[in-house]
């Protein structure tokens, strides 16, 4: 057990994973398991219809993949600088806020803190991307303003923030032993955010870093952006996305869209949803496309489908391989491909606009790729191997280096000051 009276805690809220970090007085920060053994959690939330229960990670997602009828949510840090923000959805029998299913994860994290530590964190310092809204710096700020007043709310008394991909870079800092300028990748479910710093033993001795910092950039686009793509051209179609109808006239796509996109899935099970895709029956002309996408709304499969793809993403990613997407829960025997070409294809442009972010970033710090010595990657998307590849066909000869995915910014935010 540690006191927790003087030290600082880092929490990297996510889009899709969380992790937290401790620096105590011993100047070493270290992570915090949060599931087991585990230090990186799924962002996700999962309100059990059944018991009342509530269930955080991958409990939330054993829960709903297993069945448990209630309400799993997931994305939510999307939802800050979003007007749906301060809507309420229902859960059980209540109305509940988004802003109010974000403070109950956090209050977990902090929960989950005080047990490791065995004594309330005081100090947070909230990792944040570098844009959340992007080319809308009013949203962006109340986006930054609902995320403190949501973190204070939970019971921490001093709170601070850090862009995510300068945590990154202090995190890498700790292990380098002479100066570097580095371009520091953090891609995570929901931004790509880029960073150009000059990292080394020396300037770890400076309280302000601000000006070993040379430029920041970002977007959003991020590895909830890479799903929604994949689940548009591999899946959906299988539900009528695209399909020409008696009219010749495709199927509005609008549902499509929404079924496909993490933090949107859940209204399209609501009522008045529903009708409107009955609606969408006369548009069909092969009626068993119509019949799954019912399926799919009326039986709540949308998150289920974008669990599938997501996975069949990071297979064919790792192996290099094609890979089934399986959908059987629609159709006995009912399954898509998706292979290292499609993930290619499909997400060409979304890749292109990522690496033109990077590449900005370096133009901005005034520098070209021969005054780099690293592009540091960071967050669970960064792992994509077409990324990668882009990346480094992009910077061509500038060693990629590989991080902790899911740790790194955690640790950075507990470095920062």
């Amino acid at each position: 057990m540690t006191s927790s009276r003087a030290g600082t805690l880092g929490i990297d809220f996510g889009t899709s994973n969380s992790a937290m970090a401790w620096l105590g007085p011993e100047g070493s920060a270290r992570l915090i398991a949060l599931e087991g053994e585990a230090q990186a959690m799924p962002t996700a939330v999962f309100y059990n219809a059944e018991d009342n229960s509530t269930h955080f990670g991958r409990d939330a997602l054993k829960h709903y993949l297993e069945g448990t009828e209630g309400r799993l949510m997931r994305s939510l840090k999307s939802l800050l600088g979003s007007p749906l923000l301060m809507e309420t959805t229902q859960i059980g029998h209540q109305q509940i806020s988004f802003q109010d299913i974000i403070a109950t994860f956090l209050a977990t994290l902090r929960e989950r803190a005080t047990q490791h530590l065995g004594s309330a964190p005081r100090r947070v310092v909230m990792g944040r991307p570098v844009h959340f809204v992007d080319e809308d710096p009013k949203r962006d700020a109340q986006a930054e303003a609902s995320l403190r007043q949501t973190v204070e709310a939970v019971g921490f008394d001093e709170v601070s923030f850090q862009l995510e991909p300068i945590a990154a870079a202090l995190d890498y800092e700790q292990r380098l032993t002479h100066e570097n300028t580095v371009l520091v990748v953090d891609l995570g479910g929901g931004t790509s955010d880029f960073t150009v710093v000059r990292l080394g033993p020396e300037r770890m001795r400076h309280a302000n870093r601000s000006a070993d910092i040379l430029a920041t950039t970002g977007v959003h686009i991020g590895g909830t952006d890479y799903d929604r793509q994949l689940n548009l051209a591999q899946v959906m179609p299988l539900l009528g996305y695209k399909h020409t109808g008696p009219e010749q006239r495709e199927v509005p796509s609008r549902v499509f869209f929404d079924l496909a996109t993490w933090h949107l899935i859940h209204w399209q099970y609501q009522p008045k949803a529903i009708a409107h895709a009955k609606t969408l029956r006369s548009n069909y002309s092969d009626m068993r496309l119509y019949e799954r996408l019912m399926q799919v709304l009326t039986e709540r499969h949308g998150h289920l489908l974008a669990h599938e793809v997501e996975q069949a993403k990071i297979r064919c990613s790792l192996t290099r391989a094609n890979t089934d997407i399986a959908l059987a829960v629609i159709e006995r025997g009912l399954q898509a491909r998706l292979g290292v070409n499609d993930m290619e294809a499909h997400l060409h442009g979304l890749l292109d606009r990522t690496v033109a972010c990077a590449r900005e970033c370096v133009r901005r710090a005034g520098l070209t790729d021969a005054s780099l010595d690293a592009v540091y990657l960071t967050g669970g998307s960064s792992a994509l191997s077409t990324f990668q590849s882009a990346l480094q066909s992009e910077f061509a000869g500038v060693p990629l280096v590989e991080g902790d995915l899911f740790g790194g910014v955690a640790l950075g935010l507990a470095y920062s000051r």
